[in-house]
């Protein structure tokens, strides 16, 4: 792999569209890629590869494009039970019990979703579930999408307070079917996907498993841990790859791009060319180019 301007190549191995809960669409975030000078992007996007075709069809010259998802998963070894999210790429999109799972999980995340606004209209808050879905586009719909009818409303200032304590954060937060964390490693092996832990120890956004989950699910086939993101202090970032080191997983690292949702860019943090060969040597799917 070669960059266009002779430097090393920038890799992004996490971004979202409008196929979930990104603001670009499958065509402007691979455009937006190949504008920000990268070398090769993933289409991350939560619970779907929906994304994947259009992404496909639209694909700039010199940029390559990495097929992937981001699942929605849980440990049960706590309670309540940790949300987490686990990074799966390269993966076959017709597996069937794969396919039956993000399915599943789809559905939950609306039916939740619908609940949520249920609650906030009780409260007086007058948020349009019709409008949110149509908001959506027929993407995975998620609390981000209730977060920007929030805005919409003059409700919050942005989304980091739609997600704070007094809305979507706690007081009208619900929990919603996520799939077993080990379920979801086995299921992305069966596909012939790779699976990355999604910044494992990024403590602002709550609670993190401890190291000797990691441990198993290394042993249960995980791939790698994204260490370089957004979310983590940079002693968050070497406690992930000391214990990447430690396991033998591959080191990833990417920006969680999702658009006007988040102030993070495209590349504004990278994976090394070595991981990244050892994503594309490991999955089923071929990487897409123009």
């Amino acid at each position: 792999m070669t960059s266009r301007t002779g430097s090393a190549p920038r890799i992004d191995l996490h971004a979202h569209s409008t196929a979930s809960d990104g603001t670009l669409t499958p065509v402007e975030l691979v455009r937006a890629g190949a504008e920000a000078g990268l070398a090769a992007l993933a289409i991350t996007d939560h619970d779907t590869t929906a994304g994947w075709a259009p992404a496909v069809r639209a694909l700039p010259p010199g940029l390559l494009l990495i097929r992937g998802a981001e699942l929605s998963c849980r440990w049960d070894g706590a309670e309540p039970a940790i949300p987490l999210h686990l990074l799966a790429y390269l993966f076959d999109p017709e597996h069937p019990e794969l396919v039956a799972e993000l399915a599943r999980v789809r559905a939950a995340r609306e039916e939740r979703g619908e609940r949520i606004v249920a609650l906030l209209r009780a409260d007086g808050i007058d948020v349009s579930w019709p409008e949110i879905l149509a908001a959506a586009a027929g993407g995975t719909v998620g609390r981000p999408h209730i977060a920007q009818a929030l805005i919409r409303a003059g409700l919050v200032a942005d989304t980091r307070a739609a997600f704070g304590p007094d809305w979507l954060g706690e007081r009208y937060r619900l929990p919603k079917e996520d799939i077993d964390v080990f379920r979801a490693v086995k299921l992305v092996r069966a596909a012939g996907g790779v699976p990355v832990f999604a910044h494992p120890r990024a403590t602002r956004r709550g609670r993190v498993v401890p190291d000797e989950l990691i441990a198993e699910l290394a042993a249960a086939g995980l791939a790698g841990l994204e260490a370089d993101h957004e979310d983590h202090s940079p002693a968050e970032r070497a406690h992930v790859r000391a214990l990447a080191a430690e396991l033998g997983l591959l080191v990833t690292g990417s920006s969680d791009f999702h658009g006007t949702h988040k102030t993070v860019q495209l590349g504004a943090f990278g994976t090394s060319v070595e991981a990244y060969e050892r994503i594309v040597d490991a999955g089923v799917t071929e990487v897409a180019s123009a």
